[in-house]
Protein backbone atom coordinates (compact mmCIF):
# COMPACT_ATOMS: atom_id res chain seq x y z
CA UNK A 1 0.00 0.00 0.00
CA UNK A 2 1.16 3.51 -0.84
CA UNK A 3 -0.80 5.78 0.42
CA UNK A 4 -1.91 8.51 -1.08
CA UNK A 5 -4.75 11.11 0.65
CA UNK A 6 -6.99 13.30 0.24
CA UNK A 7 -8.83 16.67 -1.78
CA UNK A 8 -10.35 19.51 -0.15
CA UNK A 9 -12.44 22.12 -1.78
CA UNK A 10 -13.64 25.64 -1.08
CA UNK A 11 -15.59 27.93 -3.50
CA UNK A 12 -16.97 31.55 -2.59
CA UNK A 13 -19.05 34.48 -4.57
CA UNK A 14 -18.78 34.81 -7.61
CA UNK A 15 -17.75 30.62 -8.19
CA UNK A 16 -20.96 29.89 -6.08
CA UNK A 17 -24.68 30.25 -6.89
CA UNK A 18 -25.94 33.16 -4.61
CA UNK A 19 -24.12 34.85 -1.89
CA UNK A 20 -22.68 31.30 -0.43
CA UNK A 21 -19.34 29.44 0.66
CA UNK A 22 -19.43 25.84 -0.30
CA UNK A 23 -17.15 23.77 0.89
CA UNK A 24 -15.91 19.90 0.46
CA UNK A 25 -13.70 17.08 1.53
CA UNK A 26 -12.99 13.62 0.37
CA UNK A 27 -10.63 11.91 3.17
CA UNK A 28 -8.86 9.22 1.75
CA UNK A 29 -8.28 6.62 4.32
CA UNK A 30 -7.03 2.76 4.60
CA UNK A 31 -10.04 0.65 2.97
CA UNK A 32 -10.74 -1.50 6.32
CA UNK A 33 -10.66 1.92 8.32
CA UNK A 34 -13.95 3.29 9.79
CA UNK A 35 -15.45 6.75 9.37
CA UNK A 36 -17.60 8.30 11.82
CA UNK A 37 -19.82 11.38 12.42
CA UNK A 38 -20.25 12.73 15.85
CA UNK A 39 -21.80 15.66 17.34
CA UNK A 40 -20.08 17.48 20.84
CA UNK A 41 -22.25 20.29 22.71
CA UNK A 42 -20.68 23.66 23.62
CA UNK A 43 -19.27 23.08 26.91
CA UNK A 44 -17.16 25.37 29.67
CA UNK A 45 -14.34 24.17 31.23
CA UNK A 46 -12.08 24.54 34.43
CA UNK A 47 -9.55 26.71 34.50
CA UNK A 48 -6.71 23.26 35.81
CA UNK A 49 -8.26 21.12 32.55
CA UNK A 50 -6.85 19.12 30.21
CA UNK A 51 -8.09 17.85 26.94
CA UNK A 52 -6.37 14.28 26.34
CA UNK A 53 -6.04 14.28 22.34
CA UNK A 54 -5.21 10.96 20.13
CA UNK A 55 -1.65 10.70 21.82
CA UNK A 56 -0.88 13.38 24.32
CA UNK A 57 -2.83 15.76 26.74
CA UNK A 58 -2.71 19.24 26.79
CA UNK A 59 -4.27 22.23 28.33
CA UNK A 60 -7.95 22.92 27.99
CA UNK A 61 -9.55 26.57 27.42
CA UNK A 62 -12.30 28.34 28.72
CA UNK A 63 -14.76 26.95 26.49
CA UNK A 64 -15.11 24.76 23.40
CA UNK A 65 -18.09 25.78 20.88
CA UNK A 66 -20.22 22.70 19.39
CA UNK A 67 -18.87 20.86 16.61
CA UNK A 68 -19.97 18.28 13.96
CA UNK A 69 -17.34 15.99 12.63
CA UNK A 70 -16.26 13.33 10.24
CA UNK A 71 -13.99 11.18 12.12
CA UNK A 72 -11.91 7.80 11.63
CA UNK A 73 -13.61 5.63 14.65
CA UNK A 74 -10.23 5.02 16.64
CA UNK A 75 -8.79 8.67 17.32
CA UNK A 76 -9.73 11.50 19.20
CA UNK A 77 -9.50 14.30 16.03
CA UNK A 78 -11.06 14.43 12.94
CA UNK A 79 -10.69 14.33 9.45
CA UNK A 80 -13.14 17.41 8.46
CA UNK A 81 -15.94 19.23 10.11
CA UNK A 82 -17.17 22.21 11.39
CA UNK A 83 -18.85 23.97 14.36
CA UNK A 84 -21.21 26.66 15.80
CA UNK A 85 -19.96 29.59 13.91
CA UNK A 86 -20.11 27.81 10.52
CA UNK A 87 -16.47 27.43 10.54
CA UNK A 88 -15.55 24.39 8.24
CA UNK A 89 -11.80 22.47 8.13
CA UNK A 90 -10.60 19.70 6.42
CA UNK A 91 -6.45 18.78 6.25
CA UNK A 92 -4.34 17.26 4.20
CA UNK A 93 -1.11 14.72 4.54
CA UNK A 94 1.54 16.67 2.86
CA UNK A 95 5.67 15.56 2.31
CA UNK A 96 8.74 17.81 1.85
CA UNK A 97 12.15 18.72 2.68
CA UNK A 98 11.58 19.26 6.05
CA UNK A 99 11.79 15.37 7.73
CA UNK A 100 8.60 13.91 9.65
CA UNK A 101 8.68 13.77 13.42
CA UNK A 102 7.28 10.57 14.10
CA UNK A 103 7.23 11.20 17.68
CA UNK A 104 3.54 11.16 19.28
CA UNK A 105 2.18 14.99 19.22
CA UNK A 106 -0.55 16.52 17.90
CA UNK A 107 -1.92 15.11 15.07
CA UNK A 108 -3.21 17.33 12.07
CA UNK A 109 -6.67 15.46 12.56
CA UNK A 110 -6.39 16.01 16.10
CA UNK A 111 -5.50 20.26 14.82
CA UNK A 112 -8.70 20.06 12.96
CA UNK A 113 -10.85 19.44 16.00
CA UNK A 114 -9.00 21.87 18.36
CA UNK A 115 -9.46 24.96 16.05
CA UNK A 116 -13.14 24.27 15.56
CA UNK A 117 -13.71 23.96 19.07
CA UNK A 118 -11.91 26.54 19.71
CA UNK A 119 -11.92 29.72 17.00
CA UNK A 120 -15.35 31.74 16.10
CA UNK A 121 -13.18 33.00 12.00
CA UNK A 122 -11.38 31.19 9.82
CA UNK A 123 -8.34 33.39 10.61
CA UNK A 124 -8.83 32.76 14.17
CA UNK A 125 -8.82 28.92 13.50
CA UNK A 126 -4.92 29.46 11.52
CA UNK A 127 -3.95 31.03 14.72
CA UNK A 128 -4.94 27.73 17.09
CA UNK A 129 -3.36 25.46 14.50
CA UNK A 130 0.03 27.69 14.64
CA UNK A 131 -0.01 28.50 18.23
CA UNK A 132 -0.45 24.74 19.06
CA UNK A 133 2.31 23.45 16.44
CA UNK A 134 4.46 26.10 18.23
CA UNK A 135 3.77 24.40 21.78
CA UNK A 136 3.21 21.37 21.25
CA UNK A 137 4.66 20.07 17.51
CA UNK A 138 2.72 17.58 15.52
CA UNK A 139 3.88 14.51 15.15
CA UNK A 140 2.87 10.33 15.55
CA UNK A 141 1.27 7.25 13.49
CA UNK A 142 -1.70 8.49 11.56
CA UNK A 143 -2.94 4.89 11.15
CA UNK A 144 -4.50 2.19 14.08
CA UNK A 145 -2.00 -0.29 12.66
CA UNK A 146 1.52 0.47 13.67
CA UNK A 147 3.19 0.90 9.98
CA UNK A 148 4.62 4.13 10.64
CA UNK A 149 2.50 6.66 8.86
CA UNK A 150 3.56 10.00 9.55
CA UNK A 151 3.34 13.45 7.99
CA UNK A 152 2.90 16.95 8.28
CA UNK A 153 -0.60 19.04 7.31
CA UNK A 154 -1.94 21.51 5.67
CA UNK A 155 -5.89 22.99 5.73
CA UNK A 156 -8.58 24.23 4.31
CA UNK A 157 -10.62 26.36 6.87
CA UNK A 158 -13.70 28.77 5.52
CA UNK A 159 -16.22 30.87 7.43
CA UNK A 160 -18.79 33.11 6.50
CA UNK A 161 -16.80 35.48 4.50
CA UNK A 162 -13.19 34.17 3.58
CA UNK A 163 -11.19 30.75 3.18
CA UNK A 164 -7.33 30.42 4.62
CA UNK A 165 -5.10 27.79 3.37
CA UNK A 166 -2.73 27.05 5.97
CA UNK A 167 0.13 24.76 5.07
CA UNK A 168 2.96 22.98 7.61
CA UNK A 169 6.32 21.51 7.38
CA UNK A 170 7.11 20.66 11.20
CA UNK A 171 6.70 23.53 13.11
CA UNK A 172 7.15 26.04 10.23
CA UNK A 173 4.38 27.18 8.10
CA UNK A 174 2.50 29.79 5.84
CA UNK A 175 -0.67 30.88 5.27
CA UNK A 176 -2.53 32.46 2.74
CA UNK A 177 -5.92 34.46 2.56
CA UNK A 178 -9.09 33.47 -0.18
CA UNK A 179 -11.19 36.26 -0.07
CA UNK A 180 -13.19 35.54 -3.86
CA UNK A 181 -13.39 32.59 -6.35
CA UNK A 182 -12.22 29.12 -5.44
CA UNK A 183 -9.38 27.23 -4.04
CA UNK A 184 -8.41 23.55 -3.36
CA UNK A 185 -6.03 21.53 -1.96
CA UNK A 186 -4.29 17.91 -2.14
CA UNK A 187 -0.88 15.96 -0.87
CA UNK A 188 1.22 18.90 -1.78
CA UNK A 189 2.57 22.20 -0.77
CA UNK A 190 0.24 24.72 -3.01
CA UNK A 191 1.04 28.07 -1.54
CA UNK A 192 3.71 29.66 -3.33
CA UNK A 193 4.81 33.75 -3.66
CA UNK A 194 1.27 34.90 -1.79
CA UNK A 195 1.80 34.67 1.85
CA UNK A 196 -0.44 36.37 4.02
CA UNK A 197 0.58 35.03 7.95
CA UNK A 198 3.94 32.88 8.20
CA UNK A 199 6.21 31.49 11.16
CA UNK A 200 8.73 34.25 11.74
CA UNK A 201 11.57 32.06 11.08
CA UNK A 202 9.87 30.25 8.24
CA UNK A 203 12.50 32.17 5.74
CA UNK A 204 15.51 31.89 8.08
CA UNK A 205 14.98 28.04 8.34
CA UNK A 206 15.01 27.98 4.82
CA UNK A 207 18.15 29.52 4.56
CA UNK A 208 19.95 27.70 7.00
CA UNK A 209 19.00 24.00 5.37
CA UNK A 210 20.21 25.69 1.77
CA UNK A 211 16.67 25.84 0.72
CA UNK A 212 16.44 29.24 -0.24
CA UNK A 213 18.80 31.88 -1.64
CA UNK A 214 17.39 34.92 -0.13
CA UNK A 215 18.08 36.93 -3.64
CA UNK A 216 15.24 34.88 -5.06
CA UNK A 217 11.53 35.42 -4.61
CA UNK A 218 10.37 33.30 -1.93
CA UNK A 219 8.17 30.57 -3.05
CA UNK A 220 6.74 28.49 -0.46
CA UNK A 221 6.03 25.30 -1.92
CA UNK A 222 9.05 25.50 -4.09
CA UNK A 223 11.59 25.93 -1.09
CA UNK A 224 9.93 23.67 0.79
CA UNK A 225 8.66 20.28 -1.21
CA UNK A 226 10.60 17.70 -2.61
CA UNK A 227 12.15 18.12 -5.84
CA UNK A 228 10.01 15.30 -7.55
CA UNK A 229 8.71 11.57 -6.30
CA UNK A 230 5.96 9.69 -7.21
CA UNK A 231 3.64 10.92 -4.15
CA UNK A 232 4.40 14.19 -5.91
CA UNK A 233 2.94 13.39 -8.99
CA UNK A 234 -0.15 11.95 -8.01
CA UNK A 235 -1.05 14.56 -6.02
CA UNK A 236 -0.18 17.16 -8.33
CA UNK A 237 -2.48 15.17 -10.86
CA UNK A 238 -5.22 15.26 -8.36
CA UNK A 239 -4.50 18.71 -7.61
CA UNK A 240 -4.66 19.99 -10.97
CA UNK A 241 -8.46 17.43 -11.74
CA UNK A 242 -9.46 19.86 -9.13
CA UNK A 243 -9.10 23.00 -10.35
CA UNK A 244 -10.26 22.03 -13.70
CA UNK A 245 -13.77 20.76 -12.15
CA UNK A 246 -13.88 23.60 -10.35
CA UNK A 247 -13.29 25.92 -13.41
CA UNK A 248 -15.62 24.04 -15.29
CA UNK A 249 -18.78 25.30 -12.93
CA UNK A 250 -17.44 28.43 -11.51
CA UNK A 251 -20.54 30.64 -11.16
CA UNK A 252 -22.72 27.93 -10.91
CA UNK A 253 -21.46 25.89 -7.99
CA UNK A 254 -23.64 24.52 -5.36
CA UNK A 255 -23.88 22.08 -2.67
CA UNK A 256 -24.52 19.55 -6.01
CA UNK A 257 -21.95 20.47 -7.69
CA UNK A 258 -19.41 20.07 -4.64
CA UNK A 259 -20.69 16.48 -4.03
CA UNK A 260 -20.46 15.57 -7.67
CA UNK A 261 -17.19 16.60 -7.57
CA UNK A 262 -16.04 14.63 -4.66
CA UNK A 263 -17.78 11.47 -6.84
CA UNK A 264 -15.23 12.10 -9.62
CA UNK A 265 -13.63 8.59 -10.19
CA UNK A 266 -11.68 9.47 -13.55
CA UNK A 267 -9.78 12.05 -11.90
CA UNK A 268 -8.95 10.03 -9.20
CA UNK A 269 -10.35 12.30 -6.38
CA UNK A 270 -12.95 10.02 -5.43
CA UNK A 271 -10.50 7.44 -4.59
CA UNK A 272 -10.50 3.42 -4.94
CA UNK A 273 -8.14 0.49 -4.00
CA UNK A 274 -6.19 0.13 -0.56
CA UNK A 275 -6.73 3.64 0.22
CA UNK A 276 -9.93 4.47 -0.99
CA UNK A 277 -12.54 7.60 0.01
CA UNK A 278 -13.88 6.49 3.41
CA UNK A 279 -16.42 9.70 4.38
CA UNK A 280 -17.20 13.03 2.70
CA UNK A 281 -18.94 16.22 3.80
CA UNK A 282 -19.96 18.92 2.05
CA UNK A 283 -20.95 22.57 3.57
CA UNK A 284 -22.93 25.36 2.43
CA UNK A 285 -22.33 28.46 4.39
CA UNK A 286 -24.35 31.90 3.58
CA UNK A 287 -22.64 35.26 4.18
CA UNK A 288 -25.86 36.16 5.70
CA UNK A 289 -26.09 35.43 9.55
CA UNK A 290 -29.36 35.47 9.37
CA UNK A 291 -29.63 31.78 7.40
CA UNK A 292 -28.10 28.95 8.63
CA UNK A 293 -25.17 26.65 7.58
CA UNK A 294 -26.06 22.79 6.42
CA UNK A 295 -23.11 20.42 6.45
CA UNK A 296 -23.61 17.28 4.44
CA UNK A 297 -21.72 14.11 5.58
CA UNK A 298 -21.66 10.47 3.97
CA UNK A 299 -20.46 8.30 7.42
CA UNK A 300 -19.99 5.66 4.91
CA UNK A 301 -17.34 5.05 2.26
CA UNK A 302 -17.71 5.96 -1.61
CA UNK A 303 -19.63 9.08 -2.23
CA UNK A 304 -20.74 7.54 -5.44
CA UNK A 305 -22.72 4.39 -3.56
CA UNK A 306 -23.03 6.88 -0.26
CA UNK A 307 -25.87 9.35 0.91
CA UNK A 308 -25.24 13.06 1.79
CA UNK A 309 -26.91 13.70 4.72
CA UNK A 310 -27.90 17.19 6.21
CA UNK A 311 -26.85 18.59 9.84
CA UNK A 312 -27.63 22.03 10.94
CA UNK A 313 -26.34 23.52 14.55
CA UNK A 314 -29.90 24.45 16.25
CA UNK A 315 -28.75 27.60 18.61
CA UNK A 316 -30.24 27.37 21.97
CA UNK A 317 -31.71 23.74 22.33
CA UNK A 318 -29.88 20.74 23.46
CA UNK A 319 -28.88 18.79 20.60
CA UNK A 320 -28.21 15.32 21.25
CA UNK A 321 -24.97 13.76 20.33
CA UNK A 322 -25.23 13.02 16.40
CA UNK A 323 -23.38 9.76 15.82
CA UNK A 324 -23.81 6.44 13.68
CA UNK A 325 -22.05 4.43 15.79
CA UNK A 326 -20.65 4.29 19.26
CA UNK A 327 -18.64 7.03 20.43
CA UNK A 328 -15.09 5.34 20.85
CA UNK A 329 -13.12 8.65 20.85
CA UNK A 330 -13.65 9.39 24.49
CA UNK A 331 -13.72 5.68 26.38
CA UNK A 332 -11.14 4.15 23.95
CA UNK A 333 -8.21 6.84 23.50
CA UNK A 334 -5.48 4.44 21.33
CA UNK A 335 -2.69 5.49 24.06
CA UNK A 336 -4.55 3.44 26.59
CA UNK A 337 -4.55 0.55 23.76
CA UNK A 338 -1.80 -2.02 23.73
CA UNK A 339 0.11 -1.02 20.47
CA UNK A 340 0.14 -4.98 19.61
CA UNK A 341 -3.71 -5.61 20.34
CA UNK A 342 -6.16 -6.64 17.51
CA UNK A 343 -8.25 -3.68 16.37
CA UNK A 344 -11.71 -3.92 17.66
CA UNK A 345 -15.00 -3.90 15.38
CA UNK A 346 -15.47 -0.33 15.12
CA UNK A 347 -18.11 -1.11 11.97
CA UNK A 348 -21.37 0.76 13.07
CA UNK A 349 -25.01 -0.67 12.14
CA UNK A 350 -24.83 1.84 8.84
CA UNK A 351 -21.63 0.96 8.13
CA UNK A 352 -22.31 -2.47 7.82
CA UNK A 353 -25.20 -2.16 5.95
CA UNK A 354 -23.95 -0.26 3.40
CA UNK A 355 -21.34 -2.85 2.53
CA UNK A 356 -23.59 -5.03 1.85
CA UNK A 357 -25.87 -2.44 -0.69
CA UNK A 358 -22.13 -1.72 -1.90
CA UNK A 359 -21.73 -4.90 -3.14
CA UNK A 360 -25.30 -4.98 -4.67
CA UNK A 361 -24.30 -2.00 -6.77
CA UNK A 362 -21.21 -3.03 -7.86
CA UNK A 363 -22.96 -6.08 -9.39
CA UNK A 364 -24.31 -3.99 -11.76
CA UNK A 365 -27.95 -5.53 -11.53
CA UNK A 366 -31.92 -4.17 -11.55
CA UNK A 367 -31.75 -4.72 -8.27
CA UNK A 368 -28.60 -2.32 -8.01
CA UNK A 369 -29.51 0.34 -9.53
CA UNK A 370 -33.08 0.53 -7.88
CA UNK A 371 -31.68 1.18 -5.02
CA UNK A 372 -29.16 3.42 -6.11
CA UNK A 373 -31.98 5.89 -7.71
CA UNK A 374 -33.64 5.88 -4.15
CA UNK A 375 -30.57 6.66 -2.42
CA UNK A 376 -30.19 9.33 -5.30
CA UNK A 377 -33.97 10.50 -4.68
CA UNK A 378 -33.32 10.73 -0.99
CA UNK A 379 -30.66 13.17 -1.37
CA UNK A 380 -32.40 15.17 -3.61
CA UNK A 381 -34.87 16.00 -1.73
CA UNK A 382 -33.05 17.17 1.61
CA UNK A 383 -31.07 18.96 -0.40
CA UNK A 384 -34.32 20.52 -1.81
CA UNK A 385 -35.78 20.62 2.04
CA UNK A 386 -32.22 22.47 3.22
CA UNK A 387 -32.67 25.03 0.48
CA UNK A 388 -35.37 25.95 2.00
CA UNK A 389 -34.16 26.46 5.43
CA UNK A 390 -31.04 28.56 3.18
CA UNK A 391 -33.06 31.05 1.78
CA UNK A 392 -35.95 31.51 4.63
CA UNK A 393 -34.30 30.90 7.96
CA UNK A 394 -35.53 28.65 10.87
CA UNK A 395 -38.71 28.82 11.79
CA UNK A 396 -38.86 25.58 14.36
CA UNK A 397 -35.58 24.76 15.30
CA UNK A 398 -37.04 21.41 17.11
CA UNK A 399 -37.13 20.24 14.21
CA UNK A 400 -33.77 20.03 13.00
CA UNK A 401 -32.39 18.35 16.77
CA UNK A 402 -32.54 14.98 14.79
CA UNK A 403 -32.24 16.03 11.27
CA UNK A 404 -28.67 13.76 10.47
CA UNK A 405 -30.11 10.50 12.59
CA UNK A 406 -33.73 11.20 11.19
CA UNK A 407 -31.68 10.90 7.29
CA UNK A 408 -29.90 8.12 8.78
CA UNK A 409 -33.05 6.24 9.69
CA UNK A 410 -34.49 7.09 6.10
CA UNK A 411 -31.60 5.71 4.12
CA UNK A 412 -31.58 2.63 6.21
CA UNK A 413 -35.25 2.23 5.03
CA UNK A 414 -33.68 2.13 1.83
CA UNK A 415 -31.69 -0.92 2.45
CA UNK A 416 -33.89 -2.57 4.55
CA UNK A 417 -36.74 -2.79 1.90
CA UNK A 418 -33.68 -3.39 -0.76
Amino acid sequence: MYPTSCDTFVALPPSTEGQRIVFGKNSDRPCDEVQEVVYFPPKDHEADDKVECTYIEIEQVAHTYAVVLSRPAWLWGAEMGANEHEVCIGNEAVWGKESVDGEEALLGMDLVRLALERAKTAEQAVDVITDLLEKYGQGGNCMEDVCGFNYHNSFLISDRTEAWVLETAGKYWAAEKVEAGYRNISNEYSITTKIDKEHPELRTYAQEQRWWNEKAQFDFAKVYSYSNTARIEAAEGRYCEGRKLLKKNEGHITAETMMNILRDKESGINMEGMFMTTGSMVSVVPKDQNFPGVHFFTATPDPERSVFKPFIFVVDIKQLKHTCSPCFGEEDPVKKKPRFQSKPNRKHPLFLKHEVIAAIIDSNSEKGHKIEEKMRALEKQKLAEMEKYLTEGIDDATQLVHLFTDTVDEEFSIYSNA
